[in-house]
């Protein structure tokens, strides 16, 4: 049996993200999801493709979305916390993600500031406004808020475990799984990351590039793509740094979509919305051949 084994929220796109055991799966992903964005004063986002000490930034949303809470990973404790009520009435601004123009709504000049220092550029903090309405583009198309492409981004544990055995194979250390950024964390209900029944899809690496509708807990997904891989994949989140040439180099070896790019994981929309839970069976309800 596939289940989920973690499910992670990054309310600040490019920022730290949060582990939780429960969650709820709006049409846009998880609740609060990439929510926030930070941008440069003209209005261009920020990764950590060129910023990769957003990775350091550990930000925390109310459940009811109204408070903001930003930390920093930094040991030395030198940027302190700031805390901020998240507005929805303020002037709206025009905003740049991939080239498209989009809105956002500015968090204030203390979030501006705070953000500001720890990245070491002026920068802003803007979040989606209601009138939000991006659809992201697949097989699949869906709601999204400031996430790259589409809402949902699964990946099962059997593909990082191959994955860290051809980098072995290479001399390379293993990655963790915060290296990729899903939301969606899949494993085979034994753990041991093998087909002990000849029944488990999760235990089969890649086995979610062909999942083209699943249901887990109460909501359904719908297949968009898959995850093309950037320069983030080389950042360490815990140090906010790149390290190397890894995963891209043995991912190039053996992961080229047909389409183009390196590959790794899975991109979905959300069919139904509903509650997901840590421990909930993940079902594919319907097949389709990998876009390899």
């Amino acid at each position: 049996m596939a289940v989920v084994t973690d499910l992670i929220c990054y309310p600040i796109k490019g920022c730290a993200g949060t582990s939780t055991s429960d969650a709820l799966l709006t049409p846009a992903g998880l609740a609060h999801d990439r929510n926030f964005m930070v941008i440069s004063e003209d209005g261009v986002y920020r990764t950590q493709r060129r910023h990769p000490r957003l990775a350091l930034i550990r930000p925390a949303v109310s459940a009811d979305g109204t408070r903001l809470t930003l930390d920093s990973a930094d040991n030395t404790g030198h940027y302190g916390t700031v805390r901020l009520d998240v507005t929805t009435s303020a002037p709206r601004r025009d905003v740049d993600l991939f080239g498209a123009a989009f809105q956002g709504i500015d968090q204030g000049d203390d979030a501006a500031a705070w953000l500001s220092e720890v990245l070491g550029t002026p920068s802003r903090l803007v979040r989606v406004p209601p009138e939000h309405d991006r659809v992201a583009d697949g097989l699949t198309p869906g709601p999204s808020g400031y996430a790259d492409s589409s809402a949902v981004h699964l990946l099962s544990r059997a593909s990082l475990t191959l994955l860290n055995r051809r980098m072995a194979e290479r001399g390379a250390p293993p990655l963790s799984m915060n290296r990729f950024r899903p939301n969606i964390v899949v494993d085979s209900r034994d753990g041991l990351g093998h087909d002990s029944d000849g029944g488990d899809w999760a235990a089969v690496p890649h086995a979610e590039d062909r999942a083209r509708r699943i249901t887990t807990g109460g909501a359904e997904l719908g297949y968009a793509k898959l995850a093309v891989r950037c320069a983030v994949t080389l950042v360490e989140q815990e140090v906010g740094a790149r390290r190397g040439r890894e995963p891209l180099r043995t991912l190039a070896g053996y992961r080229r979509a047909a389409s183009g790019g390196v590959v790794f994981g899975a991109k979905f929309s959300v069919i139904r919305p509903g509650k997901l839970s840590t421990g909930d069976e993940v079902v594919v309800q319907e097949w389709g051949d990998a876009e390899l």
